[in-house]
């Protein structure tokens, strides 16, 4: 047993008092080729404590020598300390062949950090520097996707292809730049980069990503045939069931699409959006005890859950169940985050049930949201004359005939306000 491995040994056996009895004679016995293997010995078996004490006592033999800090860095970012790190990295002469490596490991700090501008600058000092370098131009592509500069992140992306570089640190690029055109809206062009992708390889998250963007390019029969494959593969990704029942859906296929609702829910019990979707479906095919279990399982879920209260509530009103829709309305307001529909609903209701002044509350509530809602407008309009406030329903219908001269309607009721 050699130096390196009665070392290891005894870190691996607890025995630290000697490893470190044993690491100090490395280090006195003046061979720094011994102490570059220990310490990377160390660092590949996770010992990371003891690596950085090793490579920081080169760094002290040989101060300028970057490779050393940008190891020691490294090790220190493991450890969580950004900081030190960075100074190391900053401290990397230009003229080091390890300039390049540091920019990179800085980029990458950069961004984790929130900071895209200066994560971009670095990977562009490095792009001058190694202009044919894959891993710089995959970087670049990366970072700019991960800010939303989708252009840019997949002309990087096609650099490397048109070099022949389809994969990099096991990325698939092509499936890179299916996501960032998928991203960019552009869902048509990013099919065949997916496809690509998963003929070198059938990855379940590249699958998904594939059929979702048939289904936003408007594929569904597609996004049927794709996400039932991934649904084959792995039927607990939760993920690919609302968009299965949607693409369904969208081909009119309502019962297989409430079928894939049941499935998803059975999966994954606590996906409000799978209960808010399985209600409106439901309310399509004319199910509304159905429809209403789930708006109310979506709400159980989540009680802020606002498109599930606007969507029950609109239900309610289809039922003149005036009551329902105040305690629903009660309960949101418990939850601190009222949406002017809700208000809207509220008043509409409050005016059904005679209680003229809660009505008036709601209205007034509402109006700043929504006085651009000529169907609002109407409503407060018939309530300001059902409440004998004809001042105020002059106004609105003023405002209303303004807007829609051609409504016969409103003009009739105006006039006949003008004339009283």
């Amino acid at each position: 047993m050699n130096k390196i491995q009665q070392i290891i040994h005894f870190l691996e056996q607890g025995e630290l008092e000697k490893a470190k009895d044993s690491i100090s004679k490395v280090k006195t016995s003046g061979n720094h080729e011994d102490i570059y293997l220990l310490a990377e010995e160390l660092l590949q078996l996770g010992f990371l404590i003891e690596a950085k004490d090793l490579f920081a006592y080169l760094l002290s033999l040989y101060p300028d020598e970057g490779e050393l800090k940008v190891t020691l860095a490294e090790i220190l970012i493991e450890m969580d300390n950004e900081e030190e790190a960075i100074s190391y990295l900053d401290s990397v002469n230009e003229a080091d062949p390890d300039f390049p490596r540091s920019l990179l490991i800085l980029a990458d700090l950069y961004q984790m950090q929130g900071l895209a501008e200066v994560s971009e600058y670095k990977l562009l000092q490095a792009k001058e520097i190694l202009p044919d370098e894959p891993i710089v131009d995959f970087a670049l592509g990366e970072l700019y996707a991960s800010i939303g500069r989708d252009i840019e992140a997949i002309n990087y992306y096609e650099e490397l292809i048109v070099s022949g570089n389809e994969t990099i640190a096991g990325v698939n690029i092509h499936s890179r730049v299916g996501e960032a055109l998928s991203s960019a809206g552009k869902f048509e062009e990013a099919l065949p980069y997916f496809e690509k992708s998963l003929a070198a390889n059938n990855e379940i998250n590249t699958l998904f990503a594939y059929a979702l963007t048939a289904y936003q390019a408007g594929f569904y029969k597609k996004g049927i045939e794709l996400f039932n494959q991934l649904k084959t593969i792995d039927p607990e990704y939760h993920s690919l069931y609302l968009y299965l029942a949607k693409c369904y859906e969208s081909e009119e296929e309502l019962q297989n699409s409430l079928r894939v609702v049941k499935e998803g829910i059975a999966v994954d019990e606590y996906n409000k959006e799978l209960f808010q979707f399985g209600g409106k479906l439901a309310l399509k095919m004319g199910n509304e005890e159905l429809a209403e279990t789930y708006f109310r399982n979506a709400l159980a879920l989540d009680p802020g859950y606002i498109d599930a209260a606007l969507t029950l509530n609109k239900l309610f009103l289809h039922q003149n169940r005036y009551e329902d829709v105040l305690d629903l309305i009660s309960q949101m307001e418990k939850e601190g985050d009222m949406d002017p529909q809700l208000h809207w609903d509220a008043a509409v209701s409050s005016q059904k049930l005679e209680k003229f002044r809660d009505a008036l509350n709601h209205y007034q509530q509402a109006y700043n949201d929504l006085k651009n809602n000529l169907e609002f407008l109407a409503d407060f309009g018939y309530f300001m004359i059902e409440d004998g406030k004809r001042s105020e329903a002059l106004t609105i219908f003023r405002s209303l005939v303004h807007e829609d001269p051609l409504n016969e309607e409103w003009t009739s009721l105006l006039e006949r306000l003008e004339e009283n």
